[in-house]
């Protein structure tokens, strides 16, 4: 009972000039930088912490909340638009949001992801406020094997992303991770495959890789295509369009619904979060689906897979940071830190000595969440309309300035520039010969965290007679394991179900 009466008691806290200001500011801002590529939420979130040091506890976390949700959301435009995922959570939408977009559907492309990302994002609080407490502790019970399992059960999603040539997906898959070994290794330090060079000791950055991988190659396509004048077809705008939209994603409901669910189940997982939700979801989508085959070529289905996974996972992570003080993603810690910086401790004990915040936060966050509608929207249709005028030999050097600048301020290091291009090229190389972008970007990300868990876990079954049993004596692990066989052999189960059906007609 007590907490409904702060929940009611939040409600006209939002409403006050000052907080609902500040909402609006922050989706507005959050929206930009996740639009733009090479920033990311962690980058906006990060920017605009020195502005909370005057404001309230609850005026800080609501701005700073808002600015997340929204740029999660706002990386959808460039995946669309661009071919270019505004955020590492954005990387699926660019599977089918810009088919579409090329197809003249963009408009439609970014109504849809909206409203699916106002979907999963109301769907992820809502779960924060109701299951926070249960789902944290479940969420401490991953250790070092469950994550390499975990890492394992990702790779299982590149037999979906790999359009027609598993072979080619799993190879794709083992580049990206011999891409992320470079550097110094997570666990022991020790520095491989750097070959000489001091601008390899850091690795390859996830954003350049991701810029380069997406972007670069298109880039590349629009200056071998001389001949094309316009980026894509003009976006067909019709009387209704906007309603219509909104009915025909909601009536999607169970494509919504699993999306969330994957998506918020990431997400309370301390170190996975939307980079890898997005990819799982969009697989489960095509796994589901009685045509998916159909998938990156321009549905509704694959936006909404990512974008309603991806919004979902804002509210997943929260849970370990409010309710144990234990950051999953770069953006949680941060706003550990803001939390900090207000003289607050996350922990069990927030909940109780400091609830008037925590409902003020999560009632402005979801509340941002809804204003997200109307002023992306806004912000959409315009940027539509921009690019759609901007001829290619225009936009072409536009976007190669706006890669450059992203990358260069991941860390204001030129070398990650460098890593942009080199691997854009690489990219558009390897595509020419088959392999997408996708298994590739899957591998990089998974790669530290299934390295991690596997070195961190023969370290724990040292004790062990064979330290490697470690990884299958663990009840979570097994679940892993399990899920990993099913899902892998999924596609082959699927292949033999319909000429069983045929034989027994």
């Amino acid at each position: 009972m007590a907490s409904f009466e702060y929940l009611l008691n939040a409600i006209p806290q939002i409403f006050s000039v000052k907080i609902f200001s500040l909402m609006i500011g922050g989706v507005s801002v959050g929206l930009i930088i996740g639009a733009l590529p090479g920033m990311s939420a962690t980058m906006g979130v990060a920017l605009f912490l020195p502005l909370t040091y005057w404001m309230t506890p609850s005026e800080s976390l609501v701005f700073l909340g808002s600015l997340y949700m929204a740029a999660i959301y706002g990386g959808s435009f460039s995946a669309i638009l661009l071919r270019t995922p505004g955020t590492p959570s954005n990387i699926g939408t660019t599977f089918d949001g810009h088919p579409m977009a090329k197809q003249g559907r963009g408009w439609q492309a970014i109504l849809i992801a909206t409203y699916s990302s106002l979907y999963g994002g109301l769907f992820g609080m809502i779960c924060f406020l109701i299951f926070a407490p249960m789902l944290a502790t479940i969420a401490l019970r991953f250790g070092p094997p469950e994550y390499f399992w975990l890492g394992i059960f990702g790779l299982t999603v590149i037999s979906s992303l790999s359009r027609g040539n598993t072979l080619k997906g799993f190879i794709g898959g083992l580049i990206g991770m011999m891409i992320s070994f470079v550097g110094v290794a997570p666990v022991g330090g020790n520095v491989r495959f750097i070959f000489g060079s001091s601008y390899l000791i850091s690795g390859f950055g996830l954003i350049p890789a991701l810029v380069g991988l997406f972007c670069i190659p298109e880039v590349i396509n629009m200056i071998v295509q001389r001949g094309q004048k316009q980026l894509f077809v003009e976006a067909k705008v019709e009387k209704g369009t906007i309603t219509k939209t909104f009915v025909d994603v909601m009536k999607r409901q169970v494509d919504l619904i699993r999306a969330s669910v994957i998506g918020f189940i990431i997400g309370v997982l301390p170190g996975a979060g939307g980079n890898i939700a997005n990819l799982v979801s969009y697989s489960e989508a095509m796994r589901a689906s009685k045509h998916p085959e159909r998938f990156g070529t321009g549905i509704p289905e694959g936006v909404i897979a990512t974008e309603a996974s991806n919004n979902a996972t804002v509210g997943g992570g929260f849970v370990p940071l409010m309710t144990l003080g234990v950051p999953g993603t770069p953006v949680d810690a941060i706003l550990y830190g803001a939390l900090l910086i207000q003289g607050l401790r996350p922990g069990a004990e927030l909940f109780t000595t400091r609830a008037d915040v925590v409902y003020t936060f999560i009632v402005g966050v979801l509340a941002a969440t809804l204003l997200m509608v109307p002023i992306g929207l806004l912000f959409g249709r315009g940027m539509t309309k921009v690019i759609y005028k901007i001829p290619i030999h225009v936009i072409v050097p536009v976007i190669l300035l706006l890669t450059m600048i992203g990358s260069y301020c991941v860390q204001n290091d030129i070398s990650n520039v460098y890593t942009m291009l080199i691997l854009g090229v690489l990219g558009y190389i390897l595509k020419r010969f088959g392999f997408e972008a996708g298994p590739i970007t899957l591998g990089l990300i998974l790669g530290p965290i299934a390295e991690t868990g596997f070195t961190q876990g023969l370290l724990m079954g040292r004790k062990l007679d064979y330290p490697w049993t470690i990884f299958f004596i663990r009840p979570i692990s097994w679940v892993l394991i399990v899920l990993s066989v099913l899902f892998l052999l999924w596609p082959m189960i699927r292949k033999q179900a319909p000429s069983v059906a045929g034989d027994r007609q």
